[in-house]
């Protein structure tokens, strides 16, 4: 657009959109709330579908295909129970059913915490993987703070950091108790049921 000329000043020029409006950035969606149902009792997510898109959606798809339906939270790490990793961690990791036929959908590109701006904070929800580009529908729940998880963390010696795509907001205590339950090694045991998991409101 050329400049525009007002007597002596100069207006700065802008982006229009229809009807000679001003256009600005698409506006944020609306974070997804999913509702996840325990043996242990129930929390509530929010999922972020604004700054991690393809982390989101690809929970999400999980989620409304009733893959996490009869799921399990099946390991919990402890200062205690990682002598092999010089930099610790505290998370609790769940799943979808592991008796399941179905195949898990492809693995997804990771979104790193450089890109999306969501750090691994307390309560922070993020998709377990090896290598890179191959997460697919493990996810784990930080316990406290874990900046290690975040990009240029080397809990994962690649330095990429893993993928935070949310945040527990309503029932922060049935995860840590979850967290709690009795394990051997890194395995709960016996595995923390995953009874149902859904949008809020569906």
């Amino acid at each position: 657009m050329r400049t525009r000329w007002v007597t002596t000043a100069v207006l700065v020029p802008l982006s229009l959109g229809g009807a000679g409006c001003r256009a600005g950035p698409p506006p944020a969606a609306d974070p997804v709330r999913v509702v996840v149902e325990t043996e242990m009792g129930a929390f509530e997510l929010e999922v972020d579908v604004d700054r991690a898109p393809v982390t989101a959606a690809n929970f999400l798809r999980y989620v409304d295909g009733g893959f996490y339906d009869g799921g399990t939270f099946f390991r919990t790490v402890h200062a205690d129970n990682q002598p092999e990793d010089s930099i610790r961690i505290a998370v609790v990791q769940g799943g979808w059913n592991p008796d399941t036929e179905a195949e898990s959908f492809p693995p997804i590109p990771l979104e790193r915490t450089s890109e999306t701006g969501l750090k691994h904070l307390d309560g922070v929800v993020s998709m377990a993987r090896g290598g890179p580009d191959t997460a697919t529908h493990s996810f784990f729940i930080c316990i406290g703070d874990q900046p290690s998880l975040d990009f240029g963390g080397m809990r994962n010696p690649d330095g990429q950091g893993f993928a935070a795509f949310g945040r527990v907001v309503a029932g922060m205590d049935v995860v840590r108790a979850t967290h709690r339950a009795p394990y051997e090694a890194q395995q709960l045991r016996p595995p923390v049921r995953i009874l149902r998991v859904y949008r809020a409101g569906a």
